[in-house]
């Protein structure tokens, strides 16, 4: 596989893990950062020997793939100049600023035949790839990702800067149309909305329920998912999570049936978790970052591979979280 000439656009926190992933690839070489603020990108730069630029117009004819790890409001315009000029881009999530500018970058890549990715790193989490191959149809998926205040500036709400991770994986869980979308949510110190709870029904049936908050005492990232083949309980943060699969339990909840219908068994002398067949989801520890990185690589250097996530699928994300912010605004908090 030939190394391919890579850029980061964007000095920030993530802009640094991106640059830092690639520059470590066998089949990446790191020849750019680009920032406006000239020497936040020329530290970066610097701590990767590479060159720095203030301009992402320097980058044309000099690259064969960028991240763009700029502000969401930047998203379109940056992926228009690369697009249009042939380079694939991996853009950090959310894909765009709305749906409207989403769409013209779909519909750029697919004019321009150029690979589109999208950063939703949390499809790379080794849980969530875990939980891919186990192949279920959910039924039911409930998702939490709470936090303490960050205390970094942030142009997007809860919905967009964090739910939009879950949003991404139950699009892809739950592989059906969105029938209707219901939410609340509260804006305590941002000017956008801080905490959100949202329930998402599916044409399929599936129902997910999901909430974001950023105001939480404690770090949670968990998602559960029912299934008719399996439960599910993941932890992201912890990278950990637990199978109680149909088939194996099939005999126990006989058994309980059984001796009910011969009305010889009390109930409450069962311990219900020993009786089950419990799984340690089997889990790959890999950086998010780097397989996201890998794929995109991967899906550049060989069109009949796509990357983790696709334009399209980043797209189906935002219209989500769209809905659900289109919700939270007819769901007003009276005072």
């Amino acid at each position: 596989m030939a190394k391919l000439r890579t850029a980061v656009v964007g000095a920030g926190k993530m802009g640094a893990i991106h640059a830092k992933v690639y520059r470590q690839l066998e089949h990446s070489e790191l020849v750019g950062v680009v920032d406006i603020a000239a020497e936040k990108a020329e530290q970066l730069a610097g701590q990767y020997g590479c060159p720095a630029f203030d301009r992402p117009e320097a980058l044309v004819g000099k690259v064969d793939a960028v991240t763009i790890s700029a502000p969401t409001v930047e998203h379109f315009r940056l992926a228009r100049l690369f697009i249009e000029n042939g380079v694939p881009v991996l853009i950090e999530k959310p894909l765009a600023a709305n749906v409207a500018q989403g769409r013209r970058i779909v519909a750029l890549a697919k004019k321009h035949n150029v690979v589109a990715a999208v950063g939703h790193s949390e499809r790379c989490n080794p849980v969530v790839q875990a939980m891919k191959r186990l192949d279920i149809e959910p039924m039911y998926i409930d998702a939490d990702r709470i936090s303490p205040y960050p205390f970094r500036s942030s142009d997007v709400g809860v919905v967009l800067d964090v739910m939009i991770h879950d949003i991404d994986i139950i699009l892809a869980l739950a592989a059906s149309p969105i029938k209707r979308v219901e939410a609340v949510g509260v804006n305590v110190v941002e000017s956008f909305e801080d905490i959100c709870n949202a329930r998402i029904v599916f044409e399929n049936g599936c129902i997910a329920n999901v909430t974001a908050s950023r105001l939480a005492l404690k770090t949670e990232r968990k998602l559960r998912v029912f299934s008719r083949q399996a439960y599910l309980s993941v932890d992201y943060f912890k990278k950990t999570g637990v199978v109680i699969k149909t088939d194996p339990n099939a005999n126990v909840v006989e058994w309980i049936r059984q001796k009910r219908a011969a009305g010889d068994f009390d109930l409450t002398t069962a311990n219900w978790p020993d009786l089950l067949h419990v799984e340690q989801l089997e889990i790959d520890d890999k950086e998010p970052i780097r397989l996201e990185q890998e794929a995109f690589l991967a899906a550049v250097l060989d069109r009949t591979k796509l990357p983790e996530v696709t334009a399209v699928e980043g797209l189906a994300a935002l219209q989500c979280a769209r809905k659900i912010l289109n919700a939270v605004k007819k769901h007003q908090w009276r005072t």
